[in-house]
């Protein structure tokens, strides 16, 4: 028992400093994080509640609420769906040039979000060289809601595939075979198998894609438009108040992002735990 007690107490003084360093983790966190949140809330509580009601309730920023959101939403959907076939592809087979697709995954982190808007919507401009080919069929990508879904789904193709690249690459392909040895078809096997698996990676790749295109601005403005209840997203309203020096307006409008993303978050995240604890049944 002496034995075992003194393990355990060696055990915990192998890395020293454990106060220090929480210490300090707390003090990064609270000046980088929680400091400029507070700031937000404490400038928004200079308005009155009727001011701060009016200013985040009117028709214009509530569409720009949708399109933001909506865009997003339907923009990490689309990534969880693609990202995940292209981390399959990536992970399961072997192809010339597939280091080079690997590399162009990490484009968007890479490309300045200004470049990649510029880009985009000189590609998708009616005389553009997708453009010209989809206005023809009556699809006007440059300056409309779509262009702004086109934006968002290329910043966050790169969360979801490197969220489910690794968790591929860990997966057992021994139960696979067992599966296909007991008689189980490919679609079997991918639903009772491998999409289970992946299922919290692609939950997480989802968070964090969605997360990005809440609070994208850059790549967004110069493919979107930027009409008034058409296509105007929620960040360039909160830069059209701050230019207009309406400070504690910019601030109610993000708090309010700021509260929205953070239930559709703590939602995603309470699912993924969810899955996960049911896996980790299913194993026991």
């Amino acid at each position: 028992m002496a034995q075992l007690f003194g393990k355990k107490l060696t055990a915990r003084r192998v890395i020293p400093g454990f106060h220090l360093s929480l210490g300090f983790t707390l003090f990064y966190l609270g000046l980088i994080v929680l400091l400029p949140l507070s700031a937000v809330f404490l400038k928004t509580f200079t308005m009155t509640w009727e001011a701060f009601w009016n200013t985040v309730t009117s028709d214009r920023v509530i569409a720009s609420y949708k399109l933001t959101f909506g865009a997003s939403f339907l923009g990490a959907l689309i990534n969880v769906l693609f990202g995940g076939i292209v981390a399959w592809v990536l992970v399961r087979y072997k192809f010339p040039g597939k280091r080079l697709i690997d590399a162009l995954v990490d484009l968007p982190f890479a490309l300045p979000t200004a470049v990649a808007g510029i880009t985009l919507a000189t590609l998708y401009a009616p005389n553009g060289w997708l453009g010209k080919l989809l206005t023809p069929l009556g699809v006007k990508v440059a300056y409309t809601p779509l262009g702004i879904l086109v934006a968002l789904t290329f910043i966050g193709l790169p969360f979801v595939v490197r969220t489910v690249q690794p968790v591929l690459e860990e997966a057992e392909k021994e139960l696979e075979e067992a599966a296909a040895s007991l008689g189980a078809s490919h679609f079997q096997t991918f639903a009772r198998v491998i999409f289970p698996s992946i299922l919290p990676a692609l939950l997480t790749g989802f968070a964090l894609a969605f997360a990005r295109a809440t609070g994208e601005y850059g790549s967004v403005i110069f493919i979107a438009g930027n009409m008034p209840m058409v296509s105007e997203i929620t960040p360039l309203f909160m830069i059209t108040k701050l230019e207009q020096y309406d400070y504690a307006g910019a601030t109610a409008i993000a708090v309010v992002m700021l509260l929205l993303s953070f239930s559709l978050l703590l939602a995603i995240n309470g699912l993924q735990a969810w899955t996960r604890s049911k896996q980790n049944a299913g194993r026991e």
